[in-house]
């Protein structure tokens, strides 16, 4: 096959640092999930939805096959950090959270997957980042130390 082809579909979830509620603006947000998405597909990742709310975003992306995840992360991270820092004068002290938890999602749960992206302003009224992250943990059967998973 003179061809490579690849479909595989990424849910990607971190927050800010300390989960500091830097995104509570909802036109902020709004922008910063759109720059998220415009770094992606320039990396080859188009993104299927990029959501969240004030302390953390969920990324569904296709992968390219030419860049890591380590990279593709890397650099979602590294390109918005600086565009945020410069949005206004109180956001100057903005950062992600080092880690991240990333989760392959098959093409049969996108939709699933896109609609509980969707839906994170009403999800997070009942249940915190925390207790959203490590039931992902659990689904997806990565162990964690509760020591080193949050900053």
């Amino acid at each position: 096959m003179p061809q490579s082809l690849s479909a595989v579909y990424l849910h990607l979830i971190f927050s800010t640092k300390n989960r500091e509620a830097f995104l509570s603006d909802p036109s902020i947000r709004s922008e910063t999930h759109a720059y998220l998405s415009g770094i992606s597909s320039k990396l080859d990742c188009p993104t299927i939805l990029v959501g969240g709310v004030q302390d953390h975003v969920h990324i569904l992306a296709r992968q390219a096959r030419t860049i890591s995840q380590a990279d593709w992360v890397k650099e979602l991270k590294r390109a918005s950090s600086l565009w945020i820092k410069n949005k206004a004068p109180l956001l100057r002290n903005f950062a992600w959270q080092s880690g991240y938890g990333i989760f392959s999602v098959s093409q049969s749960n996108v939709e699933k997957v896109t609609s509980y992206i969707a839906g994170q302003e009403e999800h997070h009224r009942a249940r915190s980042f925390q207790d959203e992250f490590r039931a992902m943990l659990k689904k997806h059967g990565i162990p964690w130390d509760e020591q080193y998973v949050w900053d």
